[in-house]
């Protein structure tokens, strides 16, 4: 019976329960894998490393976020956002260092998880989540631009770039117009297959996977970071690590979001930051150079209608088949084919509707989607581009809501001046609060009545102290009155600032946190 118990929870706690489409499932991760292989091998050249530490870290990524992830169908890998990251510690202290710093980004991002962390998610909003998705569209289409360019960099020109083009051409067509007859099988698998077997039938010669670089290898070998294990190499890698983690923790829990819109399901972040942690701890141990969710991926994985953990599990595992088995295959596949397709993933990532809703939204809601977008495309900092968008967002918001506060005011029957505020109390609005007062012509004794009000934080506390130190000079009494319990306790806290009567009103509610 406690052996029942256990595996229900097990597969309870894994999303096993739910209704699988294996077709779906299997086929798609297929289609992720073969789109996962230039991807790693690319970062991973990047961040100057060998193309195996990109393929492994995808492979390790990919297979423990499917199993333990909070977002079933979202795919993890090697990316750019974290590669970038890394290429100076790899260049100045070498591989070892990297793969230490990724243990530890993963430790980071596993108590980020265990903290419940993945809440401040929340905070993030919706302008700042279209200026990344679009930015990030952007970065897909302009990097797969390369694909037109020869090894000198030049673009090429005449029969190459013809070849390559209509092959691109026909991808993209096959992608968008096969759901429109069938959808038995997915629409990005059957265009690679259909070009690549152009390709080889007709024997065209034109760029393919084994032209980036050799992805021939073994079973990701454990290795422990060959590192001095003292105070200074911590110091070391620390700053890496710790930007490691929160652009992996940024990007996976934003692409969670989005892929949470598109199924209209709800995943679970902190969740999925756990594992996040746990995959980037063991790919550093094994030869990985780290990585988090991919945005691109996890878009072709959803749009072939994936929605299980399969699809993840089938993409990391076929991955390293690919690796250990079938390398000088994979090799062949045309790069027009998965560059195709990656251009309509990126045409399926960019926000279009932010286009039809531009006019009904706030300038300062359009300047934040516009200055994100922006930050993404030019610095290739996802962590740098959503934090300028939430602090501006979060400067907007406090100067908006500096101009609530407001004051109505009377004189009851007992020659008692009532100043009843309504609006926020909180340091971008004191200012305009202490003008509310007339402190020289007041009678002996003011009531403030912060019933439709909530004293916000210790900027407020020091302005109600101001204001009844200027009343206590006068020779005159003040009252506090309607203050919800958690101003009480700021209050309560700043017993050496303020020292006022606090009125106490039977029938007063208690104001609801949406005030």
């Amino acid at each position: 019976m406690p052996f029942i118990i256990l595996m229900k929870q097990y597969f309870k706690l894994f999303d096993f329960q739910q209704k699988v489409n294996y077709k779906n499932e299997v086929l798609s991760g297929l289609t992720v894998a073969l789109a996962l292989v230039p991807e790693a091998v690319a970062f991973a050249l990047i961040a100057g490393l060998s193309p195996l530490t990109g393929l492994y870290a995808a492979f390790v990524m990919g297979l423990i976020t499917s199993i333990l992830g909070g977002r079933p169908g979202m795919i993890s890998g090697a990316t750019g956002a974290v590669a970038v990251v890394i290429v100076s510690l790899a260049k100045d202290h070498g591989v070892e260092y990297v793969f230490a710093a990724v243990v530890l980004a993963g430790a980071i991002q596993f108590l980020a998880g265990m903290l419940k962390l993945g809440k401040l998610m929340r905070l993030v909003p919706h302008p700042v989540i279209f200026g990344f998705v679009n930015g990030l569209a952007i970065i897909i289409f302009t990097s797969q631009l390369t694909q037109f360019k020869n090894a000198e960099g030049n673009w090429l020109t005449g029969t190459p770039m013809y070849i390559l083009l209509g092959l691109v051409l026909l991808t993209m067509l096959i992608i968008w117009g096969l759901p429109k007859l069938s959808k038995v099988i997915p629409a990005s698998l059957v265009a690679i297959l259909v070009v690549f077997g152009i390709v080889v039938f007709f024997n065209i010669e034109t760029k393919t996977v084994g032209d980036i670089a050799s992805i021939k290898g073994g079973f990701p070998p454990f290795h422990i970071p060959n590192i001095p294990f003292n105070w200074d190499t911590l110091m070391l890698i620390l700053p890496y690590s710790a930007i490691v983690a929160g652009v992996g923790l940024i990007e996976s829990l934003l692409t969670l979001n989005i892929v949470d819109e598109i199924t209209e399901s709800r995943g679970r972040s902190n969740k999925e930051a756990v594992a996040q942690g746990i995959a980037n701890i063991v790919s550093g141990f094994f030869s990985g150079m780290g990585g988090c969710a991919m945005i691109g991926q996890s878009l072709i994985n959803i749009s072939n209608g994936a929605r299980a953990r399969l699809s993840g599990i089938v993409a990391s595992v076929m991955l390293l088949v690919f690796v250990m088995f079938g390398s000088s295959l994979i090799e062949k596949v045309p790069m027009a084919a998965l560059t195709g397709l990656m251009i309509m993933v990126a045409i399926g990532t960019f926000e279009w509707a932010s286009f039809k809703t531009i006019n009904r939204m706030p300038k300062s809601d359009i300047l934040v989607m516009v200055l994100v977008t922006l930050v993404t495309v030019f610095l290739h900092n996802l962590a740098l581009a959503v934090l300028v968008g939430v602090i501006i967002s979060a400067l907007v918001f406090a100067w908006d809501n500096s101009k609530r506060i407001r004051a109505r005011k009377s004189i009851d029957e007992h020659g008692v001046k009532h100043y009843e505020i309504y609006g926020p109390l909180f340091f971008g609005s004191i200012a305009a609060f202490n003008d509310k007062f007339d402190v020289h012509n007041d009678p002996d004794e003011v009531i403030i009545d912060f019933y439709e009000s909530r004293v916000v934080d210790m900027s407020a506390i020091e302005a109600l102290n101001k204001i009844t130190e200027r009343y206590r000079k006068a020779g005159k009494k003040v009252h506090l009155k309607h203050l919800s319990p958690d101003c009480k306790t700021l209050l309560a806290n700043a017993d050496e600032i303020i020292d006022v009567n606090v009125l106490e009103d039977p029938t007063y509610k208690v104001m609801t946190n949406s005030l």
